[in-house]
């Protein structure tokens, strides 16, 4: 039975262009309805290649269903377990390109890094489709396993494998096993999984980056406001750096978008997309991966500041613009921590399928904890919500949405104290009610939906900050050092919304502009005739 949509027929049949080398698809299916359904998509997926790739469900692999993409007379090969649509529908179109002898699109020196890994590695990835950190872990594996021969990987769809996930104890996603036993859970990409395999690869890269000639301006952060700071300097001809941990930042974890102006609808690992490829088209050298410790400020007019990342590396640059973003705040109470990904969780829609037909309980109600309990309310079996205060904060449209809801309970003037467990996952909450009682509720996960934190605890003693941890700036993003400026979700700028970030990240790239052009001329920079 046809599987694909027209649509996506369509932008399949694009891609298949780029196929190099004959790839055969060899499912292993039974009779059910998810091997029908993968079937169909493996079928239409032939029929749209030309005859470049070949369909067979000869397979033997223990996951029913599942398929193997291989190289024809190759031992280059991915695994899927389950359907990769949804948020994954992007890594399996890539897996059919790269296997194929496609490169992926991977740094020279990662790519032989990958080639040097000696060993036996059997990766197993578990994902969602509605996961959006799953595709870059799944991706990232994937493209190993096409590089080195000895690396292997099966991404599996939690849903279609309830049994495994149950017995592991998976509650969360992505969660990948090597050789059988955990290996890392959250999102990853190549830089991180090569950290973890090869110790000395992290001093290797610092060495590197040592080396780097000081910059004009070095953004720290990629998300909105630093991907905006990052082309608007580079238009103006600045050197410029990058340090991105990660392109989209918190924005990678939000689902739908629709007030971003002139784009009526679109998601956080679209645009996160959209913002890593405008800023490759600029001359920016993004340094991937790495994550800033300190800030040594410079006290000479126009000297060169210093920024030390976790690595050991430090980079110089004459300005400096801090776009280091926010995080999920945490409840900071007994049990949090101990059952993290096992039913504490921060992402409704990654970690929300895994609780389907269970009760669970959300804390916070802001718009990002109503919004939370109405979409796990379609999934799970009960919903609690837990608001301290006396009123729900979230706006009135999302609270009547709430309030029509069947399986929710809302509790206003109930704070969560602690998060209970057997040992291996979530059982229960401890929360004080507003007549100064400890109640206990049973679920099976808890979702932490209380706001964010800026990611400025590396900047303390040296910018000022407030006392919520926010980066003072003015209306130019002039931090309290000359030559360091700030802008975003980090910083004391009213409304933390993403269209503001790219607008203060831009505003203070100007600001960074405009500082370098007004500073002394130097006699070595003054050209004699």
């Amino acid at each position: 039975m046809p599987m694909l949509q027209d649509d996506l027929k369509t932008q399949l049949r694009a891609y298949m262009q780029y196929l190099r080398d004959d790839v055969v698809l060899e499912a292993t299916l039974g009779s059910d309805d998810r091997s029908v359904e993968i079937r169909g998509l493996l079928e239409d997926i032939a029929s749209l290649s030309s005859g470049k790739i070949t369909f067979s469900d000869s397979g033997q692999d223990k996951r029913v269903p599942s398929f193997v993409i291989r190289r024809a007379n190759s031992d280059v090969q991915v695994c899927f377990a389950g359907l990769p649509l949804g948020h994954e529908f992007t890594s399996l179109v890539l897996a059919l390109l790269q296997v194929s002898g496609h490169p992926p699109k991977i740094d020279a020196d990662q790519a032989e890094q990958i080639r040097a890994l000696d060993g036996d590695f059997h990766f197993e990835t578990y994902f969602s489709q509605s996961c959006q950190n799953c595709p870059d872990v799944v991706q990232a594996l994937n493209a190993m396993s096409v590089l080195n021969p000895k690396i292997h990987h099966t991404a599996i769809d939690g849903a279609d494998f309830q049994d495994e996930v149950e017995k592991l104890g998976i509650r969360s996603v992505p969660q990948v096993y090597l050789n059988g036993k955990p290996f890392a859970s959250g999102r990853m990409e190549i830089a991180d999984i090569l950290a973890k395999l090869d110790a000395s690869s992290v001093a290797r890269a610092a060495e590197k980056l040592n080396d780097a000639a000081p910059f004009d301006v070095l953004i720290i952060g990629a998300g909105p406001a630093g991907s905006a700071a990052a082309v608007y300097s580079a238009r103006k001809g600045l050197r410029t750096g990058l340090v991105a941990e990660r392109f989209g930042g918190q924005v990678m974890d939000t689902a739908g978008i629709e007030n971003f102006i002139s784009v009526p609808e679109t998601d956080g690992p679209h645009l996160s997309a959209a913002l890593e490829k405008h800023v490759r088209d600029y001359d920016v050298q993004v340094i991937p991966s790495q994550k800033a410790a300190k800030l040594v400020a410079t006290k000479e007019t126009g000297g060169l500041h210093q920024i030390v990342l976790e690595s050991g590396a430090t980079l110089k640059s004459r300005t400096v613009i801090l776009t280091t973003g926010a995080r999920w705040r945490h409840l900071g109470v007994p049990g949090e921590d101990e059952y993290r990904t096992k039913g504490v969780a921060y992402c409704p829609h990654c970690d929300g399928p895994f609780y389907k037909g269970r009760p669970v309980a959300v804390t916070g109600g802001g718009n990002s904890g109503v919004e939370a309990t109405i979409d796990l309310a379609n999934i799970v079996s009960h919903v609690t919500l837990l608001q301290r205060g006396a009123h729900l904060k979230a706006d009135k449209v999302l609270q009547d949405k709430l309030m029509s809801l069947p399986n929710v309970t809302v509790l206003t003037e109930a704070l969560t104290t602690k998060i209970e467990g057997d040992g291996k996952e979530v059982t229960g909450l401890t929360y004080r009610g507003g007549d100064g009682q400890s109640h206990h509720i049973d679920v099976d996960g808890v979702f932490v939906q209380i706001g964010l934190l800026p990611n400025t605890e590396w900047l303390r003693g040296t910018v000022d900050l407030t006392q919520y941890g926010e980066i003072v700036i003015n209306d130019h993003c002039a931090t309290s050092i000359p030559g360091v400026f700030a802008a975003g979700d980090a910083t004391t700028v009213p409304y933390k919304q993403i269209v503001i970030a790219m607008g203060e990240g831009a505003k203070a790239s100007l600001a960074a502009f405009d500082y370098l052009i007004r500073l002394p001329v130097v006699a070595a920079e003054v050209e004699t005739v």
